[in-house]
């Protein structure tokens, strides 16, 4: 069995939608991973077909999103009202609408089977196997290694979804993981075959994220930003994971030391609970730095890329990051990342030449980080410069030209099983 040079990808992005904004909701860093490694492949001669939940009824049945990247939107379950916890009960009626969709075309249509998240991989095991092709599968993120660094009042990830991530392991021909650490997460605490990880690093878009002609002034001024404040910027969804209330309880130590205290931009949406803005800003109000929070809506990636630019600092506190896709494109905007030691953004952040690494999540420690980093204009031109120099390892083109290489591979552990 061998991928044919122009393959047929069936992609499966259950849970969340490619065309979803990032930064609310379930929408993050693996919606454009979906979306940016599918125009990738297809700039390469790949035709993508893009299967994820519809979740109105306004929505087309077909989006054309770029030359040979198509999503389709698969009816399953009501349309709003669903959160992710409750999609397991949905993946039976997910996987008809994909088994017909795939019935419609000549026999043999799709090359190859790449899911995201556990959810997909079920939906793509029993796919791959009706099809008899190979099945791909990133987990973007691992139940058993988020449990074991939970957000304080984090909710841990169900034993259902730690079965379902088992089982996609044992059925995938190939498992693509964003770093090295990931992959050995696979190994050593879901036993998967080492033959069949692979680590394909996510791109970052070099010509979107890039430090622009633009100066700081004119930016903030663009923007609506305060213009002689020093200005830490998050980006993100507003959950326990992401620890936005981190870089807030941080600013209060500040605050009660007398230091200085930056102006905290967020830009992210509530997720998991309706009322997580409400509950940032009302912990700002609690630590006295109610009047140094800026919360605005997510936006989009030209935009994004303008508030990178405009501050001074991006923080990146996540309890785990599978990869730290906000770290790697701040990076190429050439701005400073803070960053916590942990997941993928110990790969992506070099500590000391493009960013610095946190060791814990311990406030004192983040308002030193913080203040330090500020307060220091030479060591922060320095890391801008080495953040500029990081980037250029990630490019979406060379994670497609990786990415049908793994393809190939799958398709000779398919055959050989």
């Amino acid at each position: 069995m061998t991928v044919r040079d122009d393959p047929r990808i069936a992609m499966l992005s259950v849970h969340t939608s490619p065309l979803d904004q990032p930064g609310t909701g379930d929408a993050g860093g693996m919606n454009v991973y979906v979306t940016e490694l599918s125009q990738a492949l297809a700039r390469r001669g790949a035709q993508v077909e893009i299967f994820t939940r519809a979740t109105s009824s306004a929505q087309p049945t077909k989006v054309e999103v770029a030359e040979r990247v198509l999503v389709r939107h698969v009816a399953a379950g009501p349309f709003e009202g669903l959160d992710k916890n409750d999609l397991p009960g949905q993946l039976c009626a997910f996987t008809a609408g994909v088994l017909r969709a795939e019935a419609r075309r000549a026999v043999g249509w799709y090359d190859v089977v790449h899911t995201h998240y556990w959810l997909s991989g079920q939906v793509g095991w029993l796919a791959a196997d009706r099809w008899d092709v190979p099945l791909v599968h990133t987990m973007h993120t691992l139940a058993r290694v988020k449990n074991a660094a939970l957000a304080p009042g984090d909710a841990p990830e169900p034993l259902g979804r730690i079965i379902g991530e088992e089982q996609v392991v044992e059925e995938a021909d190939a498992l693509v993981a964003n770093t090295d650490a990931e992959a050995s997460d696979l190994v050593a605490d879901y036993h998967a075959d080492p033959a069949r990880v692979h680590v394909v690093a996510p791109g970052v878009d070099l010509e979107v994220f890039s430090p622009g002609t633009l100066g700081r002034p004119a930016l903030r001024a663009a923007l609506g930003l305060p213009a002689d404040d020093r200005i830490v910027l998050f980006a993100g969804r507003v959950q326990p994971l992401k620890a936005p209330d981190l870089l807030v309880r941080a600013m209060g130590v500040l605050a009660e030391r007398g230091e200085a205290v930056p102006t905290l931009v967020v830009l992210g949406g509530a997720s998991g609970r309706p009322t997580a803005v409400r509950e940032l800003e009302a912990l700002a109000y609690q630590v006295g730095v109610a009047d140094r929070l800026v919360v605005r809506p997510p936006v989009g990636r030209e935009v994004l890329a303008q508030y990178f630019r405009a501050a001074d600092v991006v923080a990146v506190p996540s309890h785990n990051e599978s990869f730290g896709l906000v770290a790697a494109e701040a990076q190429a905007t050439g701005t400073p990342v803070v960053a916590a030691a942990v997941g993928g953004l110990r790969t992506i952040v070099e500590d000391g030449v493009s960013g610095v690494l946190v060791p814990d999540h311990d406030p004192r420690t983040w308002a030193r980080a913080l203040a330090d980093l500020l307060g220091d204009d030479v060591r922060r031109a320095a890391l801008a410069a080495g953040a500029r120099r990081a980037s250029a390892r990630f490019g979406w083109d060379a994670a497609a030209e990786q990415m049908l290489k793994v393809y190939e591979l799958a398709a000779q552990v398919r055959s050989a099983r």
